[in-house]
């Protein structure tokens, strides 16, 4: 269809684009694209203006604090993310989609989309991510715990801009795995799972467990957390998934809630089995 009028505006920096997006109503962030553009295509979305993003360099690029955090610009690409090698989300990025996805698409707009199905928020609530917002009465940090607040939501209020993603650094104990289910090969989840173990002379000292595209939010199974914490290191850890018969599922046009569920089960037995494997390497 063809778009309705609007303003294309372009920050020079991250302060620029919070003052656009608090003088100007109606101003939506633009990074990558690749949701919001079809959003406007299909008429979901009706934006005033267009707050261009992905050209501020203070908003691209990855680096490596002295105490060892990763911190992630929000406008960084899939493509920049996979190239950051050793680190889970490297690994999530380079199996995004495809190369124009990857190319496009930004960490940022990923997270603060918030589709349930999305890939980023599960893992980056797993590794105790931090987020950066920028506001015209100045900045906060946020945890993913606060950050992502349901389906298409999160903590970002109308006026203010995620500029970083920050990561703490993962001791050499940890363990980092991903599962997932989809429509198909380049296409919705049905259910995700992440587990990340921290393992210490055969035992899991540390656990966090988050799924994906079964709920609003990245749904964390302190249950299962609390069963890992203690025990050996073994393929017996993927009984633990039984517990998620009772978690609360969506029933949507891809499946229904019981599929879901099972499916999360699913991955999540495969998600430990994979941790397993590799802490025992």
């Amino acid at each position: 269809m063809i778009l309705p009028p609007l303003q294309y505006l372009r920050p020079a920096s991250p302060a620029e684009a919070v003052t656009m997006l608090s003088d100007v109503a109606g101003s939506v962030v633009l990074a990558g694209g690749q949701t919001l553009l079809n959003m406007l295509k299909l008429d979901l979305a009706q934006p005033s203006a267009l707050v261009d993003v992905h050209r501020i360099d203070g908003l691209r690029g990855v680096r490596t604090a002295d105490d060892g955090t990763l911190v992630i610009g929000a406008a960084t690409t899939y493509a920049s993310l996979a190239a950051v090698h050793g680190h889970p989300v490297a690994d999530m990025a380079a199996g995004l989609v495809d190369r124009q996805v990857r190319n496009r698409g930004t960490i940022g707009g990923n997270c603060c989309l918030n589709d349930p199905t999305n890939n980023f928020p599960p893992l980056l609530s797993a590794l105790g991510a931090r987020f950066r917002i920028l506001g015209v009465a100045g900045e906060r940090v946020l945890p993913a715990d606060e950050f992502f607040l349901g389906t298409l939501a999160t903590a970002v209020r109308p006026g203010e801009l995620l500029t970083a993603i920050e990561i703490p650094p993962l001791p050499d104990n940890a363990v980092v795995t991903h599962e997932h289910l989809q429509v198909g090969a380049d296409s919705w989840a049905l259910a995700r799972a992440v587990v990340r173990l921290d393992v210490v002379d055969g035992v899991v000292i540390d656990a966090r467990v988050f799924l994906g595209a079964v709920y609003g939010s990245p749904l964390r199974l302190p249950e299962v957390e609390r069963h890992l914490v203690g025990a050996a290191v073994a393929p017996s850890l993927a009984d633990v998934a039984g517990v998620l018969r009772d978690v609360d599922a969506a029933d949507d046009v891809h499946c229904s809630a019981a599929y879901r569920r099972e499916m999360a089960e699913v991955q999540l037995r495969r998600a430990l089995l994979a941790a397993v494997q590799r802490s025992t390497r």
